[in-house]
């Protein structure tokens, strides 16, 4: 099943934004209000729905204050194998 693996990493990602959610003291409505989805749309993030939008994602990561920390996380540059071969990278970018 190779598809099982990403099945249970998108399900445990989606703990996780709950358990942020959870750690902030903040209620679904909450948070579904600062992120303008609704609350449907939430739960199936906290589920770990692949249906939901990327960037329905995104926004609740910036509702939960952990947006920037996420798009470090996929930064290539922060990595030691990503600044040692930067040259592959199309656009370059100063750090």
């Amino acid at each position: 099943m190779p598809g099982y693996k990403i099945d249970r990493q998108v399900h445990e990602f989606g703990e996780h934004v709950r358990g942020w959610r959870m750690v902030l003291g903040l209620t679904a409505q909450q948070v579904a209000e600062r992120a303008d989805i609704t609350r449907d749309t939430l739960r199936k993030i906290e589920t770990g729905d692949p249906s939901v939008s990327f960037r329905s994602v995104a926004q609740v990561l910036r509702a939960l204050g952990v947006l920037d920390t996420a798009v470090d996380a996929v930064d290539p540059l922060r990595s030691d194998i990503g600044r040692l071969r930067a040259g592959n990278l199309t656009k370059k970018r100063a750090r």
